[in-house]
């Protein structure tokens, strides 16, 4: 493996030994008698059951770097009307960012991830939402409410998830109606008009079938003024909803289970801030202002998806054999200032807000269509031998249009593309785990995929006077994946294991031609990755640890180079890419009334072309790396964009009990991410600064918990942080949200 070098190697082996020395001591805990038998009751962690591998299998005993963000971090995490974005920085190796306000996530895993803009981006880290995987990144949106937890799997995950899943997958998993009744409904109401309410209920409908309806609706007033207009509080508020509802049919060895979910949002798209950058560093100029801006063009968004899927299961005897069905669809439009400026100023004081022109586009998806299907028979649970064999069928159909406005001739219509595209995906799979002996577990599996795309792209009008155009592309690829893994029990409570796995992400293809006059492809890429890890619990089940250390070679990386010198996307390969690193995970009943969980990982990546050049700022900006004799910046040797070095999360929840059935409590957590630079070229501007965010909840409840009062703050801090950037004609950032602080009720039946 010509990852490691003398150095990292260090790095490694002190990672490795940290981890198995903890998973000693653990051993030795385990092992040793208790010096006094204990008589006041302690309090222990539950067993975190997932479905990373199809079945559902104790956390512990899955032999891969994962995570699992419980329903309560969720609701903590989301409290001011976060989006999926939430989960940044909440698991070890995990980031994620956006330039489209609240309607296109874009999540890195170990640093692999893609800063593509387009509606017809690909990404490495695969999104599936109750076992649907969301491929448009439109669809990967969808809000977090009423969920049983979330389940990141760090790695390849080419056996059971297939293509475009070389980073990992993030694995949402919804509550599932039952024959018992429950529910809940959280009300809350904080600064800057943010309103949030949800509610839930389930139970039965008969001897065979129960339901559960769960609803979701956040609202933002409008927050930031334009000074250029002069209308306060234009932009920053939103009306996001979101609704599910499930029917499951049980009866004796078959069940069926019928969901049906669907969103509606109107609201801001991105606020950009036009010159917002200090030159030559990456700081926000003086006196910038968080809560105004000085722009010229227009803002708005909104959108209306609506997805259901289909689960049945039957118990054969030894065997279960599952059909899911799954229909996703999507409509789109996001219209924004994209220069984040002004080009005329009405006063001297609206200087420093001018740019070199102005930029206003919107894309729409007026069509998203996404049909997937997947058989898979498997055995029961058996003492010895597992296994499972299926069959997936992907077919996607899409729309997108670009547009371009004037906005110094009232705005009008001045650019229109369409972009189309038909993407049919088929693979065969199998996985098989074998207890060689009592203490030594082998799992191995491999997939076949077939990916093929038809792409059309037509402008009809350019902004730039250039004539029609019409350009397609037929990209295709057939390529295996698969894994192996071992796994020695040391002892009950201590697994180590070590997994060699690889992946890949099918070809891609972009056509934003408005200002280009060609299309731009990218052949597949391949990831051959390399984990050993451990996983231990102890202290009477008081604490899990888990942790592990990777590297991975990556060949042909699809990277896109956004912005530049004009507004379009560029696909291109990266010879190859090499990264290593560590995770762990850690949960601990300090007391049993103290919980504390935390995680933490360290990620290098590095580019390895020499010949690698992308378009560096279209603006006054300070370039780091060489340039060639094109001008273009040679980015050899470059971290990739988005990906910061260490990440690190803590929760911490104290209870005081009172009464018979109360307690008072705190909950806080805290997410860090080291420096992270947002292109492929490196630059003194555009990149962000070590960040440091935290929320907490101070409350009582009672009934057992069934009723529930807080206050809550996010961002507690109030810290400004430039989390992403436009670099064609000015430096154009875009910042975190200020603190919001607001009260909550809580009520379950």
């Amino acid at each position: 493996m010509s990852v490691a070098s003398p150095s990292r190697l260090g790095v490694l082996a002190l990672s490795i030994a940290a981890a198995l020395t903890f998973g000693a001591v653990q051993a030795q805990d385990a092992a040793a008698p208790q010096a006094k038998p204990q008589t006041a009751k302690t309090t222990e962690l539950q067993t975190v059951n997932v479905t990373a591998a199809k079945r559902v299998e104790n956390m512990q005993k899955v032999p891969i770097a994962l995570t699992v963000i419980t329903a309560e971090k969720i609701e903590a995490f989301g409290q001011s009307g976060d989006t999926v974005l939430q989960l940044a920085s909440r698991a070890p190796s995990v980031y994620a960012e956006t330039s489209y306000g609240r309607v296109f996530p874009r999540f890195y895993i170990r640093g692999l991830g893609n800063s593509d803009f387009d509606l017809n981006a690909s990404q490495p880290v695969s999104m599936v939402y109750d076992d649907i995987v969301q491929e448009n990144p439109i669809l990967k949106g969808f809000p977090l409410f009423d969920l049983d937890q979330v389940e990141v799997l760090r790695g390849p995950q080419g056996t059971l998830f297939g293509r475009n899943s070389p980073a990992g997958v993030i694995k949402f998993d919804s509550r599932k109606p039952s024959q018992e009744t429950s529910g809940y409904a959280r009300v809350s109401y904080g600064t800057l008009g943010t309103a949030n309410v949800e509610a839930a209920l389930g139970g039965a409908l008969s001897s065979h079938w129960s339901g559960r309806v769960s609803a979701l609706a956040q609202h933002r007033d409008g927050w930031i003024d334009n000074d250029y207009t002069g209308k306060k509080d234009a932009l920053g508020g939103y009306n996001d909803r979101a609704v599910r509802m499930q029917a499951l049919y049980e009866n004796g060895d078959f069940n069926a289970l019928i969901n049906t979910h669907a969103r509606w949002l109107n609201g801001s798209a991105m606020v950009n801030r036009a010159n917002a950058i200090e030159l030559g560093s990456d700081t926000l100029v003086p006196g910038f202002s968080r809560d105004r801006v000085t722009q010229d063009g227009r803002n708005k968004q909104h959108l209306f998806s609506w997805g259901s899927n289909l689960h049945l299961n039957w118990k054969l005897g030894d065997y279960s054999f599952t059909s899911i069905t799954g229909l996703e669809r999507a409509t789109t439009y996001s219209l924004g200032d994209v220069d984040g400026g002004i080009a005329i100023p009405n006063t001297p004081a609206q200087a420093s807000a001018v740019t070199a022109f102005p930029v206003e586009t919107a894309d729409a998806l007026p069509r998203d269509r996404q049909l997937t299907q997947e058989f898979r028979l498997a055995s029961n649970t058996q003492d010895r031998l597992n296994w499972q064999v299926g069959t997936y069928y992907f077919d996607e159909d899409i729309k997108i249009t670009n547009y371009d406005y004037a906005t110094l001739n009232n705005h009008a219509l001045d650019g229109y593309a369409n972009q189309t595209q038909r993407t049919k995906a088929w693979a065969v799979f199998g996985s098989t785990n074998y207890q060689l002996a009592d203490d030594f577990e082998l799992r191995a599996g491999a997939r076949y995929s077939h990916d093929s795309r038809t792409f059309r792209v037509d402008r009809l009008l350019s902004p730039i006077g250039a004539g029609p155009m019409q350009l397609s592309a037929n990209p295709h690829d057939s390529r295996w994946s698969g894994d192996v893994t071992g796994t020695w029990t040391l002892n009950p409570n201590v697994n180590v294991y070590a997994r060699v796995a690889n992946g890949f992400r099918a070809p891609s293809v972009q056509g934003r031609v408005l200002f280009s006059n060609s299309i731009s492809q990218a052949k597949p890429e391949t990831i051959t990755s390399y984990e050993l890890g451990i996983k231990t619990t102890g202290m009477d089940n008081r604490v899990r640890f888990n942790a592990d250390v990777y590297a991975f070679n990556m060949h042909n990386q699809q990277l896109t180079a956004v912005g530049g010198d004009i507004n379009v996307t560029r696909l291109l390969n990266a010879r190859k890419t090499q990264g290593y690193g560590a995770e762990f995970d850690l949960e601990a009943y300090l007391t049993p009334h103290f919980v504390l969980t935390g995680g933490g990982s360290y990620n290098y990546t590095e580019l390895k072309d020499k010949n690698l050049a992308v378009a560096p700022c279209g603006s006054a900006c300070t370039v780091l790396n060489p340039l060639n004799a094109n001008g273009n910046a040679l980015v050899d040797g470059n971290p990739l964009p988005n990906a910061p070095k260490w990440v690190g999360t803590v929760t911490a929840r104290y209870g005081i009990p009172y009464g018979e059935s109360g307690e008072f409590f705190i909950y806080t957590d805290w997410n860090y991410r080291s420096e992270v630079n947002f292109f492929l070229y490196q630059s003194a501007e555009f990149r962000g600064k070590p960040l440091l965010e935290g929320g907490a909840r101070v409350g009582y409840n009672w009934d057992f918990g069934k009723r529930e009062v807080a206050l809550y703050g996010r961002n507690l801090t109030n810290k400004r942080a430039i989390t992403g950037a436009i670099d064609f004609n000015n430096r154009t950032a875009f910042v975190n949200d200020p603190r919001v602080i607001g009260v909550e009720f809580r009520a379950e039946l």
